[in-house]
């Protein structure tokens, strides 16, 4: 049985993020909105410019779950305030996609993906995440608050001209004390 690896994105990565990041919304969330939408909203969050983009930029920090040669899940960290004025955090980082493959969900990916990217956050010296998550979304809001995000707003959430209700979380990040 092949073991799951995880590793920082590379540029040759593209193409598995973008159809990893589509099918994975459109499996939880495609349901949920007319074809034209999801297509503008997949194709305008989920593009392989962006994505390339988004490998190169230093802002933003990408892990990856890989089984064999298997993409089967991502986290997405973005440096900087996403969501206004809606905490008072002085350098917030986004936690702006978790997604595994649905046939891999259940299995600690979303845990150990979490678990880097609040390491990660504390490398980069941010003093919050945050993160925003459908209103409907329990099991999503239960996975949060275990590693103690808590909400912090409500936003909105655009899927080409659909709107919907988010819920913005955000975990208060502890500075290290000097040893």
């Amino acid at each position: 049985m092949t073991a799951i690896t995880y590793r920082d994105a590379l540029p040759e990565d593209r193409d598995a993020l973008v159809a990893l990041g589509r099918a994975s919304f459109d499996a939880a969330f495609g349901h949920l909105y007319k074809p034209e939408d999801l297509a503008t909203f997949l194709h305008s969050a989920h593009s392989p410019e962006k994505v390339a983009k988004q490998i190169a930029d230093r802002r933003v920090a990408y892990r990856l779950a890989v089984k064999g040669e298997k993409l089967i899940g991502y986290c997405k960290l973005v440096e900087g305030a996403q969501f206004g004025d809606h905490g008072d955090a002085k350098r917030p980082i986004a936690l702006s996609q978790l997604y595994t493959d649905p046939r891999y969900t259940g299995r600690g990916i979303g845990a150990d993906l979490m678990d880097w990217a609040l390491e990660e956050a504390r490398s980069r010296r941010a003093d919050a995440i945050q993160l925003s998550v459908w209103a409907e979304n329990e099991g999503a809001q239960r996975f949060y608050a275990r590693f103690g995000f808590e909400k912090i707003a409500d936003i909105d959430f655009w899927v080409g001209n659909h709107r919907d209700d988010e819920l913005l979380y955000e975990l208060k990040l502890k500075k290290a004390k000097a040893a």
